[in-house]
């Protein structure tokens, strides 16, 4: 089976030549979410707790685009330009996640797109 996009409207178009996801088989591998509010393209605010909240009801959308939920999410990569905010996020992100949260690994990197300060990208099993 050929590799094919998913989109949303409920979430922000891509910033970039990728696609929001990309279904291959009964995997759908989600592209980074920022805290972008899907219909000003624009950060929802500056504090790092709003866009953790932001970034995850963007992966929802997405995930539901192609069917899923949360509770398919296998695997989440969450970077982080302040490993200072690892609490704050930590605590956002946890809330999502009612029993059985993925895989994760959390990093520090220097810089995020249009000055985010949080970004999580996901792999989920839809079959």
């Amino acid at each position: 089976m050929r590799p094919r996009s998913v989109h949303s409207d409920d979430a922000p178009a891509a910033i970039g030549p990728y696609s929001q996801a990309i279904r291959a088989g009964d995997l759908l591998f989600c592209s980074g979410q920022i805290g972008l509010d899907p219909t000003s393209g624009k950060l929802v605010s500056d504090d790092v707790v709003e866009q953790a909240g932001q970034v995850m009801k963007n992966l929802k959308a997405v995930l539901a685009a192609a069917g899923a939920d949360l509770t398919r999410v296998a695997k989440t990569t969450i970077y982080l330009t302040d490993l200072g905010n690892f609490g704050k996020v930590n605590e956002v992100y946890g809330s999502f996640f009612d029993s059985d949260p993925p895989a994760r690994a959390t990093v520090q990197v220097s810089a995020l797109p249009l000055g985010a300060r949080v970004e999580v990208e996901a792999v989920a099993v839809l079959g």
